[in-house]
């Protein structure tokens, strides 16, 4: 991590009131989340764009990695924009697209477990990607497994994000209040 904080340089602070609201959002969207029985949330509109997207972006490499390509623009997109805030050592941004990134693996989780019964509505042609992907790849039969393990990557990947926005929160508050980074309690064994 020192690496990190000599190449980039140190965080920019997040305002104490900025990372609570944020915070606050964050919470009520995974509640929100927590209680939908669907599988897909409003946010899952524009990832659909965005998955739609990567397939068309994709088809150029194959028709493997056409198919592969919607899921993939899902995810590659959120990251690549969480990479920028990270360079620029922004936390809300950098939080947002992190967040953005994990809010993908529930909604692709769902779609990976549907592999088998396709009862989801399908975009397109019909066709649904994992079932093809996971009959190629001779997983159709772990689709639920699969499925299942995607949406707790997920789950517990914006629970981490939420989780570091606020001690990025706590780290800006402390600098604000003028305790230099150099003085936080350490834990020792």
């Amino acid at each position: 991590m020192i690496f990190l904080e000599n190449y980039f340089g140190e965080w920019k602070p997040i305002s104490r009131y900025a990372g609570i609201a944020w915070i606050v959002v964050y919470i009520l969207f995974l509640i929100y989340a927590a209680a939908d029985r669907s599988g897909f949330l409003f946010v899952d509109y524009l990832n659909l764009m965005v998955h739609e997207g990567g397939h068309f972006f994709f088809s150029w490499f194959g028709y493997t990695i056409t198919i592969l390509g919607g899921t993939l623009g899902e995810l590659i997109v959120p990251f690549l924009c969480a990479a920028y805030f990270f360079a620029h050592r922004e936390p809300a941004g950098c939080a947002f697209c992190g967040f953005w990134f994990f809010e993908n693996f529930p909604y692709i989780g769902a779609y990976m477990a549907d592999a088998r019964d396709q009862a989801l509505p399908l975009v397109g042609s019909g066709d649904h990607d994992w079932a093809i992907l996971f009959g190629q790849w001779g997983l159709l039969a772990r689709d639920q497994q699969i499925g299942g393990t995607i949406r707790a990557i997920g789950w517990l990947g914006m629970i981490a994000v939420v989780c570091w926005l606020a001690w990025r929160t706590w780290v800006g508050a402390r600098m604000d209040q003028g305790v230099p980074l150099g003085d936080f309690p350490r834990i020792s064994n």
